[in-house]
């Protein structure tokens, strides 16, 4: 009788104490002991969260000073502002986006026309989806595919690009807009967890002779290279 009225007053204890708390009681020491155990049974059971590589680099350049004025200049030698133009963006260390726009009037003999545009984003390493390098390559691969995919493209070419970061691809095509022939080439290059995606193209307009691919070509990788090396020096 003694008993039972000792442990009746213990669960009447229990019953007073917050419901956070009452896991906590036991009608005797043994029943105490076999929370605890299982307890550290389950603590030790958890599995430890994944883990991945930070990110190199922490944030990205003014696009719009991806370039030399000396290249501004020769890629649009009448360009409408050297400065550029920049894109709006909601996070300006994660991605961002400039523009060039060139018309060289020549009268009779017509107008050149030439466009630039370059493009940065930047991914930071996430344990649920990967290193911020291994997110950067994924994106580097659509951009390569969708340059390829380009509609209307004619005579479409590929080639690596070295010295341009950790890798980088030069998708070169003719395209017909507005009744002109034009001119592209799109340079994609990824340093660490940082994607170039620069579009550089040309075209003779009111009878003007159409730039050569190739001279196009050799400007926009030596460019890319230039974007590369900002997205470095912006991480100091």
């Amino acid at each position: 009788m003694h008993r039972s009225a000792k442990r009746l007053a213990s669960l009447l204890t229990c019953a007073a104490v917050p419901v956070l708390l009452v896991a906590g009681c036991s009608g005797s020491d043994s029943d105490s002991s076999g929370d605890a155990s299982a307890s550290a049974k389950s603590s030790g059971a958890a599995k430890p969260s994944p883990t991945v590589a930070p990110a190199k680099f922490k944030k990205l350049p003014n696009p719009c000073e991806a370039f030399s004025k000396d290249t501004v200049k020769k890629m649009l030698p009448k360009a409408k502002d050297a400065s550029g133009e920049r894109g709006n963006s909601r996070d300006n260390a994660a991605h961002g986006t400039c523009s060039w726009s060139s018309s060289d009037e020549n009268g009779v003999d017509g107008t050149q026309f030439r466009w630039l545009d370059v493009g940065y984003q930047r991914y930071d390493s996430d344990p649920g989806i990967g290193s911020g390098e291994k997110r950067a390559t994924d994106f580097y691969t659509k951009q390569v595919i969708d340059a390829k995919d380009t509609k209307d493209a004619k005579k479409l070419t590929s080639v690596k690009t070295s010295g341009t970061g950790d890798e980088a691809t030069a998708i070169t095509y003719d395209v017909k807009k507005e009744g002109n022939d034009f001119k592209n080439t799109t340079v994609i290059a990824r340093t660490s967890n940082i994607v170039v995606t620069l579009n550089y193209n040309g075209a003779g307009l009111a009878g003007a002779d159409a730039p050569k691919g190739a001279d196009l070509l050799k400007k926009a990788q030596a460019a890319a290279k230039e974007a590369v090396t900002a997205a470095a020096k912006a991480n100091g």
